[in-house]
């Protein structure tokens, strides 16, 4: 049996007990098992006890089997002859056909799926069995999370980021786009050539504990404020995605928070209610932020990392077409994959997408929202009177996925 095989082998059979109505989690894993005895027998009692929802659980481990046992390529086509016996599919490994036809299926997952993600996942990082122990909780489709490619913390955070003043940053050409928050009083902004290769920043600004978190497949910055109930959060990075979008989780709980929703989905906090508050932020270039505020702050480049953080370095060929690197559930075809949209959340009215395009041909912009008059100037800044309400930017398809009943004004 391959080391891959082996060593979830025993994972999983200290965590398998006997009743369940559907097939044993050891089932799945002798699979990959060399001896023909053994995944004979585990075809057979698969067969029996098969159910579509399992497709997922086969596909993700041959997926994972690649990456860890790349030379195994006899039990590789022997586990995708008999996915696609199950299946009728006869998409390649890493199509993504798999996804969508998955997803097309009524949600019925074998019910350990989640303590089966994590011991799989636990072959590329043994932390990412933390995010899914036994018995976990979990608000969205376990099958709609994937690997991004990276191990827990893999991109790392930028932690009470270096700062230098606005006359320090030589680096910065007047046309390069910064993320700029500011709050009592203080300006910084986060440069996206730098914040583009950790995706997180948790810096104070003003009176402010923030996590400004770039999510750069769906390109969107939300700035979080860490607590939540009554309770302060350290996030981190898990190496996950969920709908093409990057899941942050938090250090006391292990729990997982899309970065879109700013809510605990997976894990212990997950269904209880905990909501993350956003600050403004604005997608601007640094010459227009800069000049609006002159005492602004800026992050370093020497963040204590090595990379290249020379404009347009990190995600060049990703930010200039509309193809996705990730698939998603869902599409809406009224713009672009990656056409901007700025966002707007007001509490109790639907979510509302404008188009940047749009809001780009007038200093101003007026509208109507659900009753409550809007109010958009430079393309960023949002008020509903004289009160400046917090608004981020998104790609369409990033946003659209997971709120689809979002209002569009284009």
């Amino acid at each position: 049996m391959s080391d891959f095989t082996g060593v979830s082998r025993r994972g999983l059979l200290l965590q398998t007990v006997g009743g369940l109505s559907a097939p044993r989690l050891e089932d799945f894993v002798l699979l990959f098992a060399e001896e023909p005895a053994q995944w004979k027998s585990a075809m057979v009692t698969l067969r029996s006890g098969w159910r579509p929802g399992h497709a997922a659980m086969v596909l993700e481990m041959l997926r994972v089997f690649t990456q860890v046992s790349r030379d195994e390529a006899a039990i590789q086509s022997r586990v995708m002859r008999f996915l696609s016996e199950r299946t009728g599919k006869t998409f390649e490994l890493f199509d993504r056909q798999w996804n969508q036809w998955i997803w097309s299926l009524p949600y019925d997952p074998h019910p350990r799926y989640g303590e089966f993600k994590g011991l799989v996942y636990s072959r590329l990082d043994a932390r990412m069995l933390e995010f899914f122990p036994p018995g976990v909780v979990s608000k969205i489709r376990l099958d709609q999370i994937e690997w991004g490619g990276v191990v827990v913390n893999g991109i790392p955070p930028l932690v009470n980021p270096a700062m230098i003043r606005a006359r320090e940053a030589g680096y910065l050409r007047d046309s390069h786009v910064v993320f700029g928050v500011e709050s009592d009083g203080e300006a910084k902004a986060y440069p996206k050539r730098i914040l583009a290769w950790h995706e997180m920043a948790l810096d104070r600004v003003g009176k402010l504990d923030l996590t400004i978190v770039y999510c750069t497949l769906c390109g969107t910055v939300i700035p979080y404020r860490n607590s939540a109930g009554g309770r302060r959060f350290r996030f981190g990075t898990s190496g996950l995605l969920y709908e093409s979008s990057k899941l942050m989780f938090d250090e006391e709980t292990k729990s997982l928070w899309p970065t879109l929703q700013g809510q605990p989905m997976v894990g212990p906090l997950a269904g209880t209610g905990l909501q993350l508050e956003f600050a403004p932020v604005v997608t601007t270039t640094w010459g227009e932020w800069r000049a609006r505020y002159p005492e602004t702050l800026v992050l370093s480049l020497e963040t204590g990392y090595r990379r290249d953080y020379s404009e347009g370095a990190a995600y060049r060929n990703y930010f200039g077409t509309q193809e996705l690197m990730f698939e998603v559930s869902r599409r809406d075809g009224r713009l672009k994959n990656k056409d901007e949209v700025l966002i707007v959340r007001l509490e109790g009215k639907k979510p509302l997408a404008i188009a940047v395009r749009t809001l780009e041909r007038k200093a101003e912009f007026e509208l109507r929202h659900e009753g409550v008059a809007l109010v958009v100037r430079d393309a960023n800044r949002v008020y509903v009177g004289e009160k400046r309400v917090p608004a981020f930017r998104a790609f369409w398809f990033g946003w659209i996925t997971q709120f689809p009943e979002t209002v569009l004004v284009r």
